[in-house]
């Protein structure tokens, strides 16, 4: 009997897409980010950083798994791919031993502790980021360009602003753009972020609801509280260009926000997920003690899934109506 005849309970949607090859697919869209990044820096240190935490993430996943006489689900990528987003989001110059440490925690405690794939309840990259940022604060923070050591551009208007000085000064939006600046290994370049999420969008892995949601909500953000910072006026252009192309944010949303597991799956819940993540984002940025906040933010979103999918999941046909 044809497999299309067969009679069987529900879901009766099918789909050719398996989760290894949505996966390698975000692998795949990742690689621009990554080349670009290993360029930049010109250091063989970050392209040995990249393959170092993607390897321990995969064996952390695979000796855990053993050990647990659970099923071996590395062929999936889905631990490829948390390594390769921790990696990207290291400095270039980050000892080995930290990516290493990194990827055990994302793998172990994030992810397989809470029931593996599917049962996470934050990107595991991402907890692992924060993790490092917490427990290594000065080796995380610490960025080097051209062989010298310096800020990023961000943490340069802060600097700026907090002097009393104009907030641009020694900022070039050209520069943030192309991803010739001082940042993590895979945050620098927009325009190689953007063409990974190009591919992705063309393969139907993402969609624009959740990072253009969350990227016009934090431009907004920016360009009204924006104003309220000492030499910004409202909306200014080259400011909201600094901040749309400085830090993490294109590559937290377009890879990591998207995240299947820890976003909401309601098309009205994904579009409140975004604002709020816009919102984060510039709230940290502007008034709290760093000059970064998406990492922050899209945990603390990850969060607050679980009620949004709640309190936007579509009544079923025939039911809610008033009497």
């Amino acid at each position: 009997m044809s497999e299309q005849l067969k009679v069987s309970s529900s879901p009766h949607i099918r789909s050719k897409e398996t989760t290894g090859n949505i996966m390698l697919w975000v692998i795949i869209a990742l690689l621009p980010a990554t080349f670009f990044g290993i360029y930049n820096f010109r250091d063989t240190h970050a392209w040995l950083l990249v393959i170092v935490t993607t390897a321990a993430a995969v064996l952390t996943e695979y000796i855990y798994e053993k050990l647990m006489h659970k099923k071996i689900t590395i062929k999936d990528f889905s631990a490829a791919v948390t390594g390769l987003l921790l990696a990207l989001n290291l400095p270039p110059t980050a000892p080995i031993w930290l990516g290493i440490i990194g990827s055990v925690f994302a793998i172990l405690v994030v992810k397989q502790l809470f029931g593996g794939l599917g049962q996470n309840f934050m990107n595991p990259a991402l907890g692992a980021r924060c993790f490092l940022l917490i427990s290594f604060t000065g080796r995380m923070t610490s960025f080097v360009y051209d062989g010298v050591s310096g800020a990023t551009p961000l943490a340069t208007i802060r600097a700026n602003i907090e002097a009393g000085n104009a907030a641009l000064d020694g900022v070039n939006s050209m520069d943030m753009l192309i991803g010739n600046i001082a940042g993590t290994i895979g945050e620098t370049s927009v325009i190689a972020i953007v063409i990974g999420a190009i591919i992705l969008i063309l393969k139907g892995i993402i969609d624009l609801r959740i990072p253009g949601t969350y990227i016009v909500t934090f431009a907004l953000f920016i360009g009204i509280f924006g104003g309220f910072v000492d030499g910004i006026g409202f909306f200014n252009v080259q400011y909201m260009t600094a901040e749309l192309c400085g830090g993490g944010l294109m590559l937290g949303a377009w890879f990591m926000a998207t995240d299947y597991v820890t976003s909401p799956i309601t098309k009205k819940g994904q579009i409140v997920y975004g604002i709020l993540l816009g919102c984060l984002t510039g709230l940290f940025r502007l008034f709290g003690g760093s000059a970064e906040g998406v990492s922050y933010a899209i945990i603390f979103s990850n969060l607050l899934v679980p009620l949004i999918e709640r309190v936007t999941l579509p009544k079923p046909f025939g039911k809610g109506g008033e009497k």
